[in-house]
């Protein structure tokens, strides 16, 4: 028998309507019509402009017969045309898919074919490799090129539609509509899966919004911020920010390639306040020469995720004068849906302190229901011990939908109850999460599990370091012991000898690495390291079987 508070009281187009991130641009061109929304070089639009555009997209997009459900993948750098992409594709109801410009023609065939791809947005750089992943794929979608002026490379013609005049033929009034349902699907992203095809993960218009919007609490983001894109837009929607930026009004500051004295450049010129990006970025900005670095005098808040920061990391951008927030999460929580919050007690603590502090992965986002490390075998939490090891697990609003025709993953992934991340952590007395490492990348040596990101941790510490990574090596002994890979800095020099006695003033004998082997060390294109390259390359060295 319903109560007294259901009786009479419907839900309704008055009182309810679905969350959508769509409704921030709409807002943003509404109050702040002349306000500059995208810098791309000489180039500057404002909100109102942006708006204008996206909804001709989105009409051309309807004049082609692209609607609810429909999947338009984009081949772009971060440029004002990726913006638009993320707004203009769901207007029409479309799925954005946004493709890894860094991947090979094969696995963009299988993208695009998988998502049953109606429409491929693509910049000139990358043609001639579109051109080869669709001569591979059954589908065959309607081509929209993208010719950008700050592109001085060449390309081919793909005998596609121009995307401004594509966008002229659409309505810049267009009367594009709010889902019906906010669980409807909003973009695809693919995940990096080391093995095998990568999955599909699917967004919904809900999460979108939570997760834009959770951005901005955890940033405590004030209005009209100047966001860098440093982070590129085809991971993870960049986080969501294209749509967090819209809700604060703020400018997007467009990035072709991560090179750091661009980036610093153009921090200084427009007073940046934000960027994120993967700890290969923010090691690029320190490593930087220090004359590059002159003139910014401002501060400049960054996020960093995609691999747990060795606290030497964040030692060192605080004394740049960056303020640094980490932040967790994975392609199937829409990005970062856990963050490091700051204490203003930490302040007073030493700075080596204070890094190890803000090196974990800390506590859920705001909108995010819940974060939590449980024993994956008994679905049980693992005390706030700071010692004992489980699975991180997510749930709450800020969660994909499931994979794209993959029924069984999305159930395995749900399992409980609970988003299972595969990330190994422990929970500190006062609730802070901290990764010690992928269930696959724990080594076990004589029994004892070794965390690989410890003994990276350590390694970073010494300034001769650029990039290290630490995996399990067999050992006819001990089953496996350390082996660490390390990219120096440029015109370091130092020894294998002298890592591991730099490894033994800070690390218990045992996971000290065995071996130390110097290059460049392979990293995905989002800035992760290829731990499974490394493994291979092991097992292909004679002497270390």
């Amino acid at each position: 028998m319903p109560n007294i508070f259901e009786k009479g009281l419907d839900r309704h187009a008055a009182n309810y309507h679905s969350l959508s991130p769509l409704s921030f641009i709409e807002r943003a061109a509404t109050v702040y019509p002349s306000r500059v929304a995208i810098v791309h070089g000489d180039q500057q639009q404002s909100w109102s402009e942006t708006y204008r555009r996206c909804r001709q997209l989105a009409s051309a997009l309807h004049m082609n017969g692209i609607g609810i459900g429909d999947t338009v993948a984009v081949m772009l750098p971060n440029i004002p045309a990726m913006v638009e992409a993320h707004f203009g594709v769901p207007m029409v109801g479309a799925v954005l898919n946004t493709l890894n410009t860094r991947l090979d023609a094969e696995s963009l065939a299988f993208m695009l074919e998988h998502g049953e791809a109606k429409v491929v947005i693509v910049d000139r750089e990358f043609s001639i490799l579109m051109k080869s992943a669709l001569s591979r794929a059954k589908c065959k979608p309607l081509v929209i090129e993208v010719d950008d002026p700050m592109y001085v490379g060449s390309g081919q013609n793909l005998g596609g539609s121009n995307y401004e005049e594509f966008l002229s033929s659409g309505d810049k009034d267009y009367a594009w509509k709010m889902p019906s349902d906010e669980w409807q699907a909003i973009c695809l992203n693919y995940t990096s899966g080391t093995t095998g095809n990568p999955k599909g993960v699917v967004y919904h218009h809900r999460g979108a919004y939570l997760n834009a919007v959770s951005n901005i609490l955890e940033w405590d983001m004030e209005k009209h911020p100047v966001y860098l894109w440093t982070l590129p837009m085809f991971h993870c929607n960049g986080w969501c920010f294209p749509w967090t930026v819209a809700a604060r009004a703020g400018v997007n500051v467009c990035l072709r390639r991560v090179e750091a004295q661009h980036i610093l450049s153009l921090i200084r010129t427009h007073k940046v306040s934000h960027y994120c990006g993967a700890p290969i970025v923010h090691s690029l900005l320190l490593s930087a020469p220090d004359e590059l670095k002159v003139g910014i005098n401002h501060r400049v808040k960054a996020m960093v995720a995609g691999a747990a920061p060795p606290a030497a990391m964040i030692e060192g951008m605080e004394k740049m004068g960056f303020d640094i927030t980490h932040v967790y999460g994975l392609t199937e929580v829409y990005g970062p849906a856990a963050v490091c919050v700051k204490h203003d007690e930490w302040a007073s603590v030493d700075i080596s302190e204070r890094a190890r502090l803000n090196a974990r992965q800390g506590v859920r986002y705001h909108l995010q229901q819940a974060v939590t490390v449980m024993d994956p075998e008994t679905m049980t939490p693992v005390p706030a011990d700071g010692e004992t090891i489980g699975e991180i697990m997510f749930a709450g609003n800020i969660m994909m939908k499931g994979y794209l025709k993959n029924e069984s993953a999305t159930q395995e992934a749900f399992a409980g109850g609970w988003f299972h991340t595969g990330d190994l952590a422990v929970v500190y007395p006062d609730g802070y999460i901290k990764i010690k490492d992928r269930s696959k990348d724990i080594i076990i040596s004589g029994g004892e599990n070794i965390s690989s990101i410890e003994v990276e941790d350590v390694l970073y510490r010494h300034p001769a370091v650029m990039y290290a990574a630490v995996v399990a090596m067999p050992d006819p002994k001990w089953g496996e012991t350390p082996c660490a890979f390390i990219e120096l800095k440029t015109g370091a020099s130092i020894t294998s000898d002298e890592i591991i006695s730099h490894c033994k003033k800070h690390l218990a004998g045992f996971k000290v690495p065995r071996a130390v082997m110097f290059g460049e060390v392979p990293k995905t294109s989002t800035g992760k390291i290829q731990k499974f390259t490394l493994r291979q390359q092991i097992k292909s060295v004679d002497a270390l079987q």
